[in-house]
């Protein structure tokens, strides 16, 4: 409303005391910040009008009445466009199984009929959908099934009911019904509660479901009972206007729901008019009555419960008291009557609640027929089952389509199908629970059998770890064994060696004692005693290297025939036949390259022996002369002749000896690793890795072998070149000696 700042409205009429409009003032400013619009256009919009003339737009003034009526108005709107706003939402957040289903549950939930001792507008609305929604129920209760019973071609007496079709008629008859004229009056300017209530005396008092009263009030004979409304505030309540200013405020609020329901006014005053229409200028488009609405929404709801199936729940009203276990049989039977819920109960004794058609009656229960009866058509499987189970003739209908049956006449049927259904599926739980049986049992002695494969598997698994651990066990042991044999034959070689050496350093030193005494008594028996020890001691040399040299041979003929087992062997093992081809060959190499440089130092030894006795034959007569020197130092000769060739010669059979154990041992173990890899010989070894170790101890062991073969040359020669050159000296000092003399 506009209101000045003096406290009055513009039309002169004046607030009652200052308190109450300083009330109005905050009520304003607290709606303003709750929709979220201004305090000022929110005034303007509830105290003015603006109105389009012409080419011109003209701002009316409202009163005081007017001012009220268009803020219960606009309060209105916002209270049904919530309501409405809050059912859309649950259902949208319940939509999610029909969406998923396609199906849907509808409650509707209504007090009821409506009488008190002063009904207006609201009762008047609320009653006339109850007789809307009571016409529903009759005709699903009453004429649809009666109907049914007649084209179905039952014998049927008829049952008669009340039918409240003639209320309906003076609601909604047109012009002259309760609504039409009701919207017909809304719509002049000039139209009150009393002319309306006289066009309603005028118009209707020859219907027997309509009765005026004194004054403003007429009655209506409802199936429940008489009302009687008192027309007062009718016009107003219908009309319920909503000017096109107050949508644009609401359309202007800053919340987000005053805009939505802007939205939906508009939208809904762009629709078609149906119905009575009224204007109330040239700025308000024609808008519908709250009646009309009603009744437009009324009927929606009616077409969606005729789409459906329908059941009823009667509640029962005990007392008009409100109070617990207090009865009243005089209500209670009255709301009986009126629901129609006697004429239900006469309906559902008298006639066949039950019924079923002839193709669902047979599927469900034509398997309970002692004979196939698959080939007939339905209804004779039908009237067989009816027949078989002795079910009287009064207590059943055949229809047309369908099969009508008394209460409780179904039951023994469903009993009967219950049992053999039961026995059917015991029968089938334990045929199911021995094949499950079987199964359990095929499936246990698979898994035994799988155990077993797996645990034998395992075992010998198992087992070849331990071969192998065994077999790596003897290996070990064997080598453990044959480096403490080589140690103790070591040891031997040495004790043997070192007696040798003591003896034979005995024996010269008694020989050359024996000489020394000899040299006195005669020259010449002198030197031929020392010729003939040491050609003795030169041929006990050559021997021995003869001996040496044949046991070479026949080393390197061993080695020769390990060489072609190798060779074998590399035939066999086809992918790594060029590996061990290469590493044959070089090891074949370097132990000819060893073996020639034994040979090539055993020969030089031979000719430093052979060049020795070669001069010792030749200088024999010129130290016949010298004799006398020679013996008396005859240690001094086993020193520098005869004992390091006896030295020399142990030296060699110890590297042949080696030799010999050290190319037994390469070639069993190559042997045993070309067996490993073929497969003839199951051990937890790397043939590769235990190949690259082999090859590099190999290689240790020819570098060693040879820096001490070559040391042993050099010694020799060393050797060699000292005694020749004594001698040498010697017997030119000698000859030096006797030409001076």
């Amino acid at each position: 409303m506009q209101i000045d700042t003096q406290g009055r409205l513009e039309g002169n009429q004046h607030f009652p005391h200052i308190p109450k409009f300083q009330s109005t003032l905050h009520g304003l400013h607290n709606v303003a910040n709750l929709i979220g619009c201004d305090a000022g256009e929110l005034k303007l919009a509830l105290s003015t009008r603006k109105m389009r003339v012409g080419n011109e737009n003209i701002v009316q003034k409202l009163t005081l009445s007017q001012a009220i009526d268009t803020r219960d108005a606009l309060a209105k709107s916002i209270y049904a466009c919530l309501f409405e706003w809050l059912v859309e939402q649950i259902n949208k957040s319940l939509a999610v199984g029909k969406r998923r289903t396609g199906r849907s549950i509808s409650i509707l939930d209504i007090y009821g009929f409506e009488s008190f001792d002063r009904n207006s507008f609201e009762q008047f609305c609320i009653n006339y959908a109850n007789e809307r929604l009571q016409q529903h129920f009759n005709r699903h209760l009453f004429k649809l099934e009666q109907e049914e019973y007649i084209q179905d071609g039952i014998d049927w007496a008829k049952v008669d009911f009340e039918d409240n079709q003639d209320c309906l008629s003076l609601f909604e008859k047109k012009p002259l019904g309760l609504l039409s004229l009701l919207d017909e009056e809304s719509t002049f300017p000039n139209g009150t509660d009393l002319t309306f209530a006289n066009k309603l005396k005028q118009h209707l008092n020859s219907n027997s479901y309509f009765r005026g009263e004194r004054g403003k009030a007429f009655s209506v004979c409802h199936y429940a009972g008489e009302v009687t409304y008192d027309t007062t505030g009718f016009l107003e309540k219908n009309r319920d206007l909503l000017h096109l200013d107050s949508i644009q405020l609401l359309s202007s609020c800053s919340c987000h729901l005053p805009q939505i329901f802007a939205s939906s006014m508009l939208t809904q005053s762009e629709k078609p008019v149906v119905g009575p229409l009224y204007k109330l200028g040239g700025a308000d488009s024609q808008k519908l009555s709250v009646a009309t609405k009603f009744k437009g929404q009324l009927f929606q709801l009616m077409q969606r419960l005729e789409s459906t199936t329908p059941h009823f729940i009667r509640c029962i009203k005990p007392n008009n008291l409100q109070s617990p276990g207090l009865y009243e049989q005089t209500l209670v039977l009255q709301q009986l009557r009126c629901c129609g819920v006697l004429e239900v109960v006469r309906i559902s004794r008298s006639g066949f609640p039950t019924r079923m058609s002839h193709q669902k009656f047979a599927r469900r229960y034509g398997f309970l027929l002692l004979e196939n009866v698959a080939s007939q058509d339905p209804l004779s499987v039908s009237v067989a089952i009816l027949h078989q189970f002795n079910i009287l003739p009064e207590m059943y209908q055949v229809g047309y389509t369908k099969l009508f049956f008394r209460t409780g006449q179904i039951g023994v049927l469903e009993d009967t199908r219950n049992r053999t259904l039961h026995g059917i599926l015991r029968v089938q739980s334990c045929f199911r629970g021995h094949q499950a049986r079987c199964y359990l049992k095929e499936l246990r002695r698979g898994i035994s059998i799988l155990q077993s494969f797996v645990r034998s598997d395992k075992t010998r698994k198992e087992y070849a770890v331990l071969l192998q651990r065994h077999r790596a066990a003897i290996v070990i042991q064997k080598q453990m064994k044959a480096r403490i044999s080589r140690k103790k034959l070591k040891i031997l070689c040495d004790a043997s060696i070192l007696i040798q050496s003591v003896i034979r350093g005995w024996l010269v030193r008694r020989c050359s004692g024996d000489i020394g005494l000899l040299n006195s008594g005669g020259i010449k028996a002198n030197e031929s005693d020392e010729v003939l020890v040491k050609s003795s001691f030169l041929a006990e040399l050559q021997r021995r290297v003869l001996k040496a040299e044949a046991a070479l041979r026949e080393k390197e003929e061993e080695n020769d025939i390990l060489h072609q087992r190798l060779q074998q062997y590399e035939s066999r093992w086809s992918e790594y036949e060029l590996k061990m081809k290469s590493m044959e060959e070089v090891w074949q190499k370097q132990m000819r390259s060893l073996q020639s440089s034994l040979s090539i130092a055993k020969k030089s030894l031979a000719i430093d022996d052979s060049e020795r006795n070669s001069d010792a034959s030749v200088n024999a007569s010129d130290d016949r002369d010298y004799s006398s020197d020679i013996g008396s130092n005859p240690r001094s000769v086993e020193s520098n002749g005869l004992r390091p060739m006896s030295a020399g010669l142990s030296v060699i059979s110890r590297l042949a000896e080696e030799f010999e154990q050290r190319s037994q041992v390469f070639g069993d173990d190559a042997k045993f690793l070309v067996e490993v890899k073929t497969g003839q010989v199951e051990a937890s070894l790397n043939p590769d890795r235990e190949l690259r170790r082999l090859k590099q101890m190999f290689e240790a062991w020819k570098k060693d072998y040879g820096a001490r073969l070559r040391e042993t040359k050099v010694v020799l020669h060393k050797l060699g070149n000292e005694d020749g050159s004594t001698v040498k000296r010697k017997w030119w000092g000698r000859r030096n000696s006797s030409r001076i003399n």
